[in-house]
């Protein structure tokens, strides 16, 4: 697969300005014209394999140091926070904040650092990454690893291959060796007999206990976490270490995803689901089948082929529920739009999932930006009874560039040009798309204008330019 351009304005600026050179200096240097260094620092072009090797051997640059996390989680971010109502009247426009996050990057940080930790995360709409709120700080610590943790994806198709030797059935192998090696069986027990409870360890009679309500991929999945802790606890409490959360609470949301990461990699090894992938066109359902998980695991296991010399496609995901509530999302490779903010449009087809049991709803959107994504979206049911015998339902939603979607068996007969898209938004209070029918609210920060001699497809009506 071919990898995601590389755009790194920023980095370069600061590299050039720390080794106190000009942009014709360091152009020189680089056997580059000042003229297109002066487009790369603004992100106007993307960094080269060329122009990578020729930093590393005349700056002592690490590649990976140019791919750092743009400031205040880039532009999408940033303009949520400047959409405040509290600057409404500075008129900013969009071509104002990229220019900020290109020559100042270090004072954007800073602000958005200060807006979120005064916010709360709560006051500027769905702005991510508050400095206080630990399901958002460990978001930021997954998306910048782009949710790929290779060490512990080698360490999991190690055991996958190695348990594979002693039986084909891979729940019945994890079970074994809980048995044989860690002196723990596992027991599916009623659910009234451990009400509101998916999984135990009880140490005392030393099994892992199961609730009936768990499919045979959510069993396989439970054992597989259980293994995790048991024998990679060492590498996942580094991988945590290694974030400086200094708060409990992150760290063991942050271990508990880890955990999950490696339950899902053991069940789905690397290589072995890409090549079913590519080879099926990502056929959801086959992938389901051939690996005996979930949609959702899948999915999910989507968003983590990132390996270098070996990657996916850059799927990215989101789970919400019917009101539109947003409890999981992973921008992937792509950084994607839709993964980044807490509410989604009305018109985007993960909502009529709910309608539609187990079928996968296919859609070409475009979004403001004019970025065109082919997306994926199906109901998924939680296990077990909750409060007045409810069950839990969310929405998964899946997409990939239009570069990229092709390649996919959902793509066949669809028309991937942009009259086949349908144009959303990222949620009413920060779309500027002005003749939508949907709109149930105006955008932040935008004036609104009245005229009693007519009515548009929308009762608010505002200034765009």
């Amino acid at each position: 697969m071919v990898d995601a351009s590389l755009h790194a304005g920023p980095a370069l600026r600061r590299l050039r300005r720390n080794a106190g050179l000009t942009q014709a200096a360091m152009a020189e240097r680089l056997d580059i014209s000042p003229s297109y260094l002066n487009l790369l620092e603004r992100n106007l072009r993307p960094v080269s394999a060329r122009l990578m090797l020729a930093l590393a051997e005349r700056f002592d640059v690490d590649p990976r140091d140019l791919t750092g996390d743009e400031p205040g989680g880039g532009l999408g971010p940033m303009r949520r926070r400047l959409a405040d109502p509290a600057f409404a009247d500075l008129g900013i426009e969009p071509g104002e904040i990229e220019d900020w996050l290109v020559s100042s990057p270090g004072t954007a940080a800073a602000f958005a650092r200060l807006f979120d930790r005064v916010q709360g995360g709560a006051g500027a709409g769905p702005v991510a990454g508050a400095v206080d709120d630990p399901v958002a700080r460990v978001r930021s610590e997954i998306e910048r690893w782009r949710n790929h943790f290779a060490d512990l994806d080698h360490a999991a198709e190690e055991l996958a291959d190695a348990l594979r030797l002693q039986s084909g059935d891979l729940y019945s192998a994890i079970a074994e060796r809980l048995r044989t090696k860690h002196q723990l069986a596992i027991r599916i027990l009623p659910e009234n007999v451990m009400p509101g409870r998916l999984r135990r360890l009880d140490l005392h009679a030393r099994q892992l206990q199961l609730s009936e309500m768990l499919d045979m991929a959510s069993r396989t999945f439970q054992a597989a976490y259980l293994l995790g802790q048991l024998e990679y606890r060492a590498d996942v409490n580094a991988l945590v270490a290694g974030a400086q959360f200094g708060d409990r609470t992150a760290e063991r949301l942050y271990q508990r995803h880890i955990f999950s990461y490696f339950a899902a990699a053991l069940m789905m090894p690397y290589g072995r689901f890409l090549r079913a992938c590519e080879q099926s066109g990502y056929d959801m359902l086959l992938l389901q089948r051939r690996f005996g998980a979930g949609f959702e695991h899948v999915a999910h296991r989507l968003t983590t082929l990132q390996r270098v010399g070996q990657r996916g496609l850059g799927f990215f995901m989101v789970r919400v529920d019917r009101a539109g509530q947003v409890s999981k999302r992973f921008g992937g490779a792509n950084r994607a739009p839709l993964a980044d903010t807490e509410v989604t449009c009305p018109l985007w087809h993960l909502h009529q999932a709910f309608s539609r049991p187990s079928q996968v709803q296919v859609q070409l959107v475009e979004l403001e930006d004019g970025s065109r994504w082919l997306t994926l979206a199906r109901s998924v049911q939680g296990a077990g009874y909750g409060a007045g015998g409810t069950t839990a339902e969310f929405a998964i939603g899946l997409g990939v560039g239009i570069d990229q979607a092709a390649t996919l068996c959902y793509a066949r007969g669809l028309d991937l040009s942009a009259a086949g898209a349908t144009r959303i938004g990222p949620g009413c209070a920060m779309c500027k798309r002005g003749d939508c029918p949907q709109r149930s609210k105006p955008p932040l920060g935008i004036r609104l204008k009245f005229d009693d001699r007519e009515r548009g497809v929308t009762p608010f009506d505002f200034v765009t330019d």
